[in-house]
């Protein structure tokens, strides 16, 4: 038994995070991300969650966006916080080495989105926390289509995973389904359709798809 594979470390400490932005076009110059939540997982278990819609002077959230997300004015207006307070706070986990970073299609999403919070409050783009990312979008292609890891995945000192991650975050096949409402229904995690894509209700689905996914893969 290979004690260094994820599945066995029980101490490992996770940060599953993810954002909800104001337009569903990623290239939009007006597009601001509106919610971010995320938790943190030690020994196993939940430890922390937070969830925060940001707040901005201008946002304008598309139709589209708010039907699929759930996004009101009135709610907004109601819990919207200081975008940068929200930001600290959340980085303080995200540039801490002690976690891996986990999220569903963040190298093609939240990533991103995430260098567009700090651009709105004139903070340089700072991705040094890009090896410790694991996206479970890709890891659902690699268990459909049987590619392995390499076997540096997880030395820190590498960028090998994240490589083997963006080209399965590229790689297109027809009838390949990864999306979160597919993998609950694969590893049979219970979920309320209408509330995915609220992003403290999909990250709780993700790390229940994601302990099952660790026994699928050797990570």
């Amino acid at each position: 038994m290979r004690e260094d594979l994820l599945r066995h470390k029980k101490s490992q400490k996770y940060l599953f995070f993810d954002y909800e932005t104001c337009n569903l076009n990623l290239g939009s110059k007006t597009n601001k991300p509106w919610q971010l939540a995320f938790s943190l997982i030690h020994e196993g278990l939940l430890h922390e969650s937070k969830d925060y819609w940001l707040k901005w002077d201008d946002i304008k959230v598309s139709k589209d966006a708010a039907r699929i997300t759930g996004f009101t004015d009135k709610e907004y207006k109601k819990r919207a916080v200081d975008s940068r307070k929200a930001l600290d706070d959340f980085e303080k986990y995200l540039y801490d080495e002690d976690y891996l970073i986990v999220g569903h299609n963040i190298l093609g999403f939240d990533v991103y989105i995430h260098g567009i919070h700090r651009r709105l409050l004139g903070l340089p783009p700072d991705y040094s926390y890009i090896n410790r990312l694991i996206d479970t979008n890709c890891l659902a292609k690699a268990i459909s289509k049987d590619i392995p890891p390499p076997n540096t995945a997880f030395a820190l000192d590498s960028n090998d995973l994240t490589s083997w991650q963006y080209k399965l975050c590229n790689f297109r096949e027809r009838g390949l389904k990864t999306n979160l409402k597919f993998l609950c229904q694969k590893y049979e995690v219970p979920f309320n359709e209408e509330k995915l894509h609220d992003a403290l209700y999909d990250i709780k689905k993700n790390y229940e798809v994601f302990k099952k996914q660790v026994w699928d893969i050797e990570l």
